[in-house]
């Protein structure tokens, strides 16, 4: 079969994410080979997939940029036997142990047996962790789970800005919060609330017949609130 046809299989055994490559390892004929690959690469035309190890896929091979040595492109990642074992230990208990590392300003967690990496998954109001926090151990729990290639980690242990415990307050009390407009759009109006720390917004029809504009101040209620979304009513004076 000719090589720059052919479709091979194989799992990663390293990823740098960093430089974003990884390597493949696999069988061509009886001989066990590896071959590296790009993890930002778009020839699919499709959102590049966050590799894993232990990620088995299908490749194609050609000749690097530099022409020399062979490298695998036309990725597509096929299922990861490890991610759907902890994924099946989930439905019995959502809890795991890993440590926090830091790629590129973004954080994400490793999990204590199988070394795979997630995202982590922080709250628009949660502090980021601690610098002193990185390689340390944790408990996490996993997120997405209907969606085994969107897999995130969250923390089990938040620490919340205080903007956001007053906002619980207010929501379990049912106290009315002041509003300031940041900004009109044709759909909606943009609020920032508790010194703008909290962030959220209104459909025109819910604003209210009055037509309103940068920097006023409205009184609304908080009717949802929870790690990552809030809503809110006007409250007519």
């Amino acid at each position: 079969m000719d090589t720059a046809s052919a479709i091979y299989k194989g799992k990663v055994s390293f990823v740098n994410y960093e430089k974003f490559f990884a390597t493949i390892e696999y069988l061509q004929g009886a001989k066990q080979k590896s071959v590296n690959c790009k993890t930002n690469a778009d020839d699919t035309n499709k959102k590049p997939h966050q590799f894993r190890l232990g990620d088995v896929v299908s490749f194609q091979l050609r000749l690097s940029d530099r022409g020399d040595k062979m490298t695998a492109y036309n990725v597509k990642y096929l299922y990861n036997e490890a991610i759907d074992l902890l994924i099946q230990k989930s439905a019995l208990e959502n809890r795991f142990s890993g440590y926090l590392k830091k790629v590129d300003d973004k954080y994400f967690v490793k999990e204590w047996d199988s070394y795979i990496l997630f995202p982590l998954k922080l709250s628009p109001w949660e502090m980021p962790p601690a610098p002193t926090a990185e390689n340390e151990a944790i408990a996490f729990k996993l997120a997405n789970l209907d969606k085994p290639n969107a897999l995130v980690a969250e923390l089990f242990s938040h620490s919340f800005i205080p903007e956001y415990k007053m906002a619980w307050q207010h929501f379990k009390n049912e106290i009315d919060a002041d509003a300031v407009v940041m900004r009109v759009s044709p759909h909606a109006v943009y609020l920032g609330l508790f010194d703008n720390k909290i962030q959220a917004k209104l459909s025109l029809a819910d604003a209210g017949k009055a037509s309103l504009k940068e920097g006023d101040i409205v009184s609304v209620k908080i009717t949802h609130l929870s790690d990552d979304k809030i809503a809110v009513k006007r409250v007519e004076n």
